[in-house]
């Protein structure tokens, strides 16, 4: 049996994830971190992208989006603004979601706050991206 640790995925609504986990890639602020077991501890920013974890030899696929990670030895929680896994992910709403931020940041007007749509942009292509198998 391969080695593990506590990965916990959290939101304020819920508990997304509690699981062992052999493996984890998650997104930080300054890319991507591969995380296994008696991983040095950090603590990092994260960034709006896919997920994925390796439990009980299968991988899965979440979107994430702002939040924090912790890594100790023999735990990794993340705190998330959201987190969905890949099977909950309703493509088309995605999609909608894209398109409307997409047009928001094609027009220049002091009335559209850029952020705001750059970061709705974000979470959309996180789910479009974790809902691909």
């Amino acid at each position: 049996m391969p080695e593990t640790f506590k990965l916990e995925i959290t939101t304020p609504e819920r508990m997304v994830v509690s699981v062992d986990a052999e493996s984890a890639q998650i997104p930080g602020k300054a890319g991507y971190m591969g995380i296994l077991p008696h991983h040095a501890a950090l603590i990092s920013e994260l960034t709006a992208a896919p997920m994925e974890y390796v439990a009980g030899g299968r991988t899965e696929k979440l979107a994430i989006s702002e939040g924090y990670v912790e890594v100790l030895p023999n735990r990794v929680s993340i705190l998330a603004e959201t987190a969905e896994k890949a099977e909950e992910i309703d493509v088309p709403r995605a999609e909608s979601a894209k398109k409307r931020a997409e047009e928001r940041l094609s027009k220049s007007g002091k009335d559209i706050d850029m952020e705001r749509a750059a970061a709705a942009l974000g979470r959309a292509m996180a789910r479009l991206q974790a809902a691909k198998r």
